[in-house]
């Protein structure tokens, strides 16, 4: 094995909050943001008791909170999103991913959550960003919908490999805090979890 690979979820392992539910908050008033999650409350609760599809879900409230919104705006809004809320990164995630960039491993942030307001938290360009990625229409609106397939369970490992194919080539080390992360867990050489507080 010539490298090390370390792959970390956003959600819970590197952040203290979820950021898809803080992103909504952040960029729609009190009331907006209550009356969209009463709205879906009977999926979402479908969804936690496994009998809904995860993707779907987050699809649903996706589009009802950004759909028609364009790009610039919403690229707009994820920068300041990261900007206002570094409070949410944990320190002791964050010092474990500049060790490991000090020591040349390649960090992998893999998330289910959208890569356009992850990315904003890490300015450094040799961290990868893997994330659930959103369709935007020929005119730069965003449709609603997904142009990736959910980055959740096997997902995490199948957009793992489309950028780090040869396995033997390399030790995997993962970091993460769900169930989303459980084959992405399994798959590693080294896997922690819940490992940072």
């Amino acid at each position: 094995m010539s490298f090390i690979v370390s792959a970390f979820d956003f959600d819970g392992t590197i952040t203290s909050k979820d950021s898809f539910i803080e992103f909504i908050r952040f960029t729609h008033k009190p009331i907006s943001f209550i009356i969209g999650f009463l709205y879906f409350s009977p999926i979402l609760i479908l969804m936690k008791l496994k009998l809904y599809s995860n993707f779907k879900a987050k699809q649903f409230v996706f589009s009802y909170f950004f759909k028609n919104m364009e790009i610039n705006d919403f690229n707009f809004y994820c920068k300041n999103f990261a900007s206002h809320n570094r409070n949410i990164i944990k320190q002791s995630a964050l010092d474990e991913i500049e060790f490991q960039l000090l020591n040349n491993h390649e960090i992998v942030i893999i998330s289910s959550s959208i890569s356009n307001w992850i990315s904003p938290f890490f300015i450094n360009s040799s961290i990868h960003i893997i994330a659930t990625e959103i369709e935007i229409d020929s005119n730069g609106f965003l449709t609603g919908k997904f142009s990736t397939n959910n980055c959740f369970g096997i997902e995490k490992v199948n957009r793992l490999l489309s950028i780090f194919p040869n396995r033997n080539e390399y030790k995997l080390f993962a970091y993460g805090d769900s169930r989303g992360d459980k084959e992405l867990l399994d798959f590693a050489d080294v896997s922690y979890y819940k490992l940072f507080k």
